[in-house]
């Protein structure tokens, strides 16, 4: 018989087991755990890989609803994707727009804030989080995930040049049921030939209760426009910014001296002969303040009721009283109100105190509130008294005294 072993010892068997034992257990959970790991990974995977990528569709109206996608590699129809990979892919394939300062112009023209991508792809501009998109306007996202469409609009800023026009679009652009074309169309008046889809085209998507809207100043002077304006729609609204009309042809000769500052002075192409002090209302910066004749040729296709008309000093002195009538006039909440302005001195207009899609103050460019050249008073109390009568009918008409001739 063996002796036995010495005090306290273990059979030796026991031992290999017990570590046999816990290394199965620590396999079993390190399998459980990799399992689990790869599941979610797969799980986080499959919401952002969302399914086929989106082009834009280029066939208008007649492939499809406006601003549609078409699947690259795939069918026609969407599949069907999580409603959060469907927006975070849109997001990154669409990244909406905001603005930036125009380039300067050479042709007259008032120059539009331009939109630029802010890089929410990663691209400089951001990269998704703690980027632009938490500054989008009201109403941005729903527009970057495929809704809405593009409509003719419903009004528009018809006139006039000088008068305000760019100053109005740029406060009303804040409001969120709002969306309008930044740059000047110039549809009814230089390319009416290319059709109203051409022109539909260049609107921005909006969604249902949303005004689509558009300004071009030269409108109100010119011959064709009521017409066909009134051939789109008769139910147009139309907003025609005013000015003292003496004040509006230094401003407009004001900017033409600054792209030519070799034209002859302010006098010498205000009278056909200044001797007998006959006015030259040839000249377009006289011809376009005469507003009652302009006038009688809207009235002829919209109704007085169908047409706003906004001081463009008021617009200065009081912007928050004009955008409460402008956003009565188009049936509006009144959201625009006295906290979205401050004044410039500097440049001696309001401005706004966040832009649309910026936390940041914005004034108009340096086009804006230029510096008037002295005129002689002689030249400005004949002017004067040439527009009188103008305006006095003008007043007639519309219902409104403007204060010019005080």
């Amino acid at each position: 018989m063996a002796p036995p072993g010495p005090a306290g010892a273990h059979p030796t068997s026991a031992e290999p087991l017990s570590r046999s034992i816990f290394r199965k257990f620590l396999l079993m959970l390190c399998s459980l755990l990799t399992s689990l790991y790869v599941f979610y990974c797969l799980a986080a995977r499959c919401q952002t890989l969302a399914g086929p990528l989106v082009r834009p569709s280029g066939g208008g109206d007649e492939a499809g609803a406006p601003g549609r996608g078409a699947l690259i590699g795939g069918p026609r129809e969407l599949a069907v994707w999580p409603a959060a990979a469907h927006r975070k892919r849109l997001l990154q394939l669409q990244p909406w727009r905001r603005l930036r300062p125009p380039a300067p112009r050479h042709d007259g023209e008032e120059a539009a804030w331009e939109e630029e991508p802010p890089g929410l792809a990663g691209g400089p501009g951001g990269s998704g989080a703690g980027s632009s998109v938490a500054e989008a306007p009201p109403g941005t996202l729903a527009l970057l995930l495929d809704e809405g469409s593009k409509q003719l609009p419903q009004a528009i800023i018809i006139g006039v040049k000088k008068g305000g026009t760019r100053a109005l679009l740029e406060f009303l652009r804040v409001h969120p049921d709002v969306r309008a074309v930044g740059a000047e169309p110039h549809f009814f008046d230089r390319s009416y030939h290319k059709g109203l889809a051409w022109y539909r085209d260049l609107m921005p998507r909006t969604l249902e209760g949303q005004i689509t809207m558009e300004k071009t100043p030269s409108y109100f002077v010119t011959r064709e426009a009521p017409a066909r304006i009134s051939a789109m729609s008769k139910d147009t609204k139309l907003i025609v910014v005013v000015r003292d009309p003496v004040t509006r042809a230094i401003s407009d000769y004001t900017q033409t001296l600054s792209k030519r500052p070799d034209i002859p002075t302010f006098e010498s192409l205000t009278f056909k002969n200044r001797t007998t002090g006959l006015i030259d209302t040839s000249w377009s910066a006289i011809q376009i303040g005469i507003y009652a004749k302009h006038l009688e040729h809207w009235l002829r296709h919209f109704p007085i009721s169908q047409m706003l008309f906004v001081s463009g000093e008021r617009l200065i002195s009081d912007p928050a009283g004009e955008l409460g009538r402008v956003q009565d006039f188009l049936g509006l909440k009144r959201i625009i109100t006295d906290k979205h302005f401050y004044f410039n001195k500097t440049k001696g207009f309001p401005c706004l105190k966040k832009a649309e899609g910026s936390s940041k103050p914005h004034c108009l460019g340096k086009t804006k509130g230029r510096t008037h050249p002295e005129i002689d008073r002689e030249v400005v109390r004949r002017l004067r008294e040439f527009y009188r009568p103008f305006n006095l009918k003008f007043y007639q008409m519309t219902g409104q005294d403007f204060g010019w001739d005080g």
